[in-house]
């Protein structure tokens, strides 16, 4: 799942290759994956690109007519499986809906047709598109916790929105209206640099614990935001993996201490970790106990 950092990647490289180009053709292949209706996708057509923003996870391209007026956007959430792919010269003939992973095709004026396919992978269908005045009113990003890259989240925001929290840090951190932007590989990745356990509850964190968790949420966004911005699109994905250091690493070392990476399990997804980095040598228990092993 693209995370804050590939999302930035992909939001630098979308407004280098498309700011400045009018949009052609907007063209739904997989109807699911729009979310509004009004305006329609083909409102899109004859404005021109003015730039592109992030929300969280959500990718932001903002268009208006060449002569002014009201601005629209095309606001992506690429979900689990989704992704965003530039291509220099598109097919000139539509594509065919139901065939393969292609939901979204816009194209640009430009030589050779440029644009870029909107694709989704897998049967959970989860891309969300909308086409609104105000990134605001798409629900996911109106709902939308503080960026923690924002150059104003100090620690004692941070420690603010931690006070009375009696839910464990790893899933706050993943909670998109606590913080915008991390998901599962790094929140793994920043409870493993703060010495954190994913299982510990944020009411139970010390001063200390809350301004070391504080430091690695943005020292491991800054540095996977920095990996992304110098990997072509196509690589964002394997470069994503190749930067972690405990998730998806189940059975490694750990490249800190040498001890072996543990897993827990859920219905839907796993977590990673080091038990000597992070829950003073003890493995946690399967998810379905939620506590230590004595």
């Amino acid at each position: 799942m693209p995370e804050l950092p590939e999302i930035e990647a992909l939001r630098g490289f979308l407004e280098g290759r498309a700011t400045g180009h009018t949009v052609e053709r907007v063209l739904p292949v997989a109807v699911s994956v729009l979310k509004t209706y009004d305006p329609p996708p083909s409102a899109l057509r004859g404005r021109v690109v003015e730039g592109a923003a992030r929300h969280g996870k959500f990718l932001d391209l903002r268009m208006r007519q060449p002569g002014g007026g009201e601005e629209l956007h095309l606001v992506v959430h690429l979900a689990r499986a989704g992704w965003l792919r530039w291509r220099e010269t598109l097919p000139e003939a539509p594509p065919r809906p139901g065939k393969g992973p292609l939901a979204l095709r816009v194209q640009l004026d430009g030589e050779g047709r440029p644009g870029f396919d909107i694709t989704e992978a897998g049967t959970q269908k989860r891309l969300a598109v909308h086409v609104v005045g105000d990134p605001a009113e798409v629900p996911g990003v109106a709902r939308l916790g503080p960026d923690p890259l924002a150059p104003d989240f100090a620690r004692e925001d941070f420690a603010a929105l931690l006070r009375g929290q009696r839910h464990r840090i790893k899933g706050l951190l993943r909670d998109q209206s606590f913080l915008a932007g991390i998901g599962n590989a790094y929140s793994d990745e920043i409870l493993h640099a703060a010495k954190t356990s994913p299982f510990k509850l944020a009411s139970q964190l010390t001063e200390e614990e809350v301004g070391r968790l504080h430091d690695a949420t943005q020292e491991i966004l800054r540095e996977a935001v920095e990996r992304a911005r110098a990997l072509p699109a196509d690589e964002l994905k394997a470069g994503k993996r190749m930067g972690m250091r405990v998730h998806g690493r189940t059975g490694e070392q750990c490249p800190v201490c040498g001890d072996t990476i543990r897993e827990v399990s859920f219905a839907d997804s796993s977590l990673q970790y080091c038990p000597t980095c992070q829950t003073g040598g003890k493995p946690l228990a399967d998810r379905r106990m939620s506590r230590l092993l004595k």
